[in-house]
């Protein structure tokens, strides 16, 4: 028996005190965290947020078997959000559509969930009304049957069947009511339990793990009340990728209690946390930078090529390269050069003649 063939399914028992326990602790956690990026510049709040919003619709696509450009997805949100960045590259229709998907549920976690925001979401997945080879139901509800499966033909191994088509419009309503009631359920356990409902229903005929995971963010927005996103589940949920469909298996085959499963959601959003300082680690040290020397004069190139240190700036930072990446001319370059070295901000290496080259003080 699944999970979805118990009567009144929907009526979720876990075990209150272990889930509370572990929720309490998760909860401190994302408000110092929160609380710690608030203290950013607008700017850099905009760097981390353009990081983790990229990274978080990369791995939910690789959870699906996907790869995305990572500069195109990159480059959509800077442009739809209005972020000024170098190295913007044109992107896909597929890019598009999908960094819409994730734009509309964050930077609108506020708006009713509904059947037609649902169906608008679906079709940006698939606008050419396929996936892959096949023709699908594009922005409806399924109408044929949904199951799981692995392994060879005639040899599959089903993982989850979903509920009967008939099923799906009635269930939907049920859980699209749910998302917009304010029931009283901590908006950071409700993003786990809506994870799960919405994933049990399958309503669509492809695509559910990329919507079941837009929901969630939009969830854990509501619990934050904030568009800026400084932190990816789904990069947390493609390392765990096994333990992510084994708890959702279990869960779907078990006894009707949920508590693995949202002791499961918690654990990985507490890693998605901690997470952040090492995702946001270059975004981090430039604000910690640029906190330390609010009072220094730079020009133009000398402020770019201070970033791009923070930046996986590749290779030894010589006049030549100076000169190339600020367009000027090799004695200007040096005499920029010349200017933060006596402000204590570069240092020369130990190389010397044509080989003489810099590197960023961050002590």
């Amino acid at each position: 028996m699944y999970l979805h063939q118990r009567n009144n399914w929907w009526e979720f028992s876990f075990d209150k005190e272990a889930v509370m326990n572990k929720l309490g602790p998760v909860r401190a956690r994302q408000g110092l965290m929160l609380g710690r990026m608030s203290s950013l510049g607008f700017d850099f709040q905009d760097e981390a947020m353009l990081t983790t919003m990229s990274l978080e619709l990369v791995r939910s696509c690789e959870i699906e078997g996907e790869v995305l450009n990572l500069t195109e997805v990159r480059s959509s949100i800077a442009r739809r959000l209005g972020i000024n960045t170098a190295g913007l590259v044109p992107a896909s229709r597929y890019v598009e559509g999908i960094v819409e998907m994730l734009l509309d549920a964050t930077q609108h976690y506020d708006k009713p969930l509904s059947d037609d925001r649902l169906f608008g979401w679906h079709n940006v997945l698939f606008p050419t009304g396929r996936s892959g080879l096949y023709a699908i139901e594009v922005a409806k509800y399924r109408s044929g049957e949904m199951q799981v499966v692995s392994g060879p033909m005639g040899h599959e191994n089903v993982h989850y069947e979903a509920p009967k088509p008939e099923r799906v419009p009635e269930e939907m309503h049920r859980f699209i009511d749910w998302v917009n009631a304010d029931n009283g359920t901590d908006p950071v356990l409700k993003a786990g339990i809506a994870h799960l409902w919405f994933v049990s229903i399958h309503p669509f005929d492809d695509g559910n793990g990329r919507i079941t995971r837009a929901i969630t963010d939009m969830l854990l927005a509501r619990s934050e009340h904030s568009v800026k996103r400084f932190y990816s589940m789904s990069s947390e949920m493609k390392i765990l990728q096994n333990e992510y469909y084994d708890v959702l298996e279990k869960t779907q085959k078990g006894d009707g209690d949920i508590t693995a499963w949202l002791l499961w959601f918690l654990d990985c959003f507490d890693r998605a946390l901690s997470s952040t300082e090492e995702t946001l680690a270059s975004v981090l040290a430039k604000a910690r930078f640029w906190e330390n020397h609010r009072d220094l004069f730079v020009n133009e190139r000398q402020r770019k090529i201070i970033n791009m240190q923070f930046d996986g700036f590749f290779g030894k930072l010589t006049s030549g390269k100076w000169a190339k990446i600020g367009k000027c001319s090799t004695d200007t370059a040096l005499n920029d050069i010349k200017d933060l070295v006596d402000k204590g901000v570069l240092r020369k290496n130990d190389e010397g003649g044509r080989s003489t080259n810099y590197s960023l003080v961050t002590e």
